[in-house]
């Protein structure tokens, strides 16, 4: 299923948001706006403007303030992909050629900057001084959780709940503030937007732990990257840490960091699946998502909170 099909009342409204990306790419210098499409032009889902403007829906719905703030996120988002190539090498993302395979790694940096300001452009417009806070906090926030990652690779000593802290930085903090946001620059009462950023946080935890599942289950034709890329960047993510509790002194993923091969990578991704720690792994995912249609409970019965705990669900159920 196409995701913008459960987006419900925001799915035209989205069109506003890809406008602004579009206006980007006009850029004055030639270079930079051929990287500019590059980076804007991958056909995302946009999930979290999505959210950002369904969750504005409760409140005053006013597109010339809820636009710049899901563009923002988006841009946000976009920018720390840029960033996570050149970390990463990577040559593809999504199966398209990532800027880094064409430009300098120093280049693609800069470009990462630039989506960075424009951003912070693009939350100022909100005019609302608390979401330019909630805006840098969270920015901070996310890089914290980049770096924790980035000194920990192929530390086999990681707790899972080093990973929880880890991926409520990197991830589930930016679908908070997407929902939160979208709250604040509505005007709703404060019970409501805390109930925003408990379910977007809880929904960003569920998110990151079905795609560190896929890493392992994926169709690495949808996913495009190949199975076990989380372990080959020396990641531990939530089914590898299961595993290596089951056997604490010796299991394929230690044996694998300890000297990385093709092989020991195909018995360590082999062994989780074999194991029955997907399975567990799901279970997390599950309980997370409960926990973010719960925080909605307090919201008014819409359609559109009908529409928010309906991709709750999607993402148990996505493949990519």
């Amino acid at each position: 299923m196409k995701t913008r099909l459960l987006y419900g009342a925001v799915q035209e409204d989205l069109s506003h948001v890809e406008q602004v990306f579009e206006s980007l790419k006009h850029a004055d210098y030639g270079p930079l706006g051929d990287m500019l499409d590059v980076v804007l032009s991958g056909g995302g889902k946009l999930l979290r403007p999505a959210l950002a403007l369904l969750s504005g829906r409760f409140g005053r719905y006013d597109l010339g303030l809820l636009v710049p703030l899901a563009a923002s996120v988006e841009l946000l988002h976009t920018a720390t992909l840029v960033h996570d190539d050149v970390i990463d090498q990577a040559s593809t993302r999504r199966g398209r050629p990532t800027v880094n395979s064409a430009f300098h790694n120093s280049t693609t940096v800069m470009l990462g900057d630039y989506l960075f300001a424009h951003a912070a452009d693009q939350v100022v417009k909100t005019d609302n001084l608390r979401v330019v806070r909630l805006f840098s906090d969270t920015l901070m926030i996310m890089a914290k959780g980049e770096i924790r990652q980035d000194l920990t690779a192929y530390d086999s000593r990681q707790t899972i709940r080093d990973y929880l802290q880890r991926i409520g930085g990197k991830t589930a903090s930016l679908f908070a503030t997407a929902c939160e946001g979208g709250a604040i620059v509505s005007g709703q009462p404060d019970e409501w937007t805390q109930a925003f950023r408990d379910y977007g946080y809880n929904f960003g935890m569920a998110f990151q732990v079905v795609d560190d599942i896929l890493d392992f289950t994926g169709d690495p034709a949808a996913m495009g990257k190949p199975v076990g890329s989380d372990l080959m960047q020396g990641t531990l993510t939530l089914p590898s840490l299961l595993l290596m509790d089951r056997s604490p002194k010796s299991n394929p993923v230690q044996k694998y960091f300890a000297r990385p091969s093709r092989e020991r990578l195909a018995e360590a991704v082999q062994a989780t699946l074999d194991s029955g720690v997907i399975e567990e792994s799901y279970e997390l995912a599950r309980d997370f998502s409960r926990r973010a249609n719960d925080a909605l409970d307090v919201l008014p019965d819409l359609e559109d909170r009908q529409t928010l705990r309906d991709l709750t669900d999607y993402i148990l159920e996505r493949r990519s």
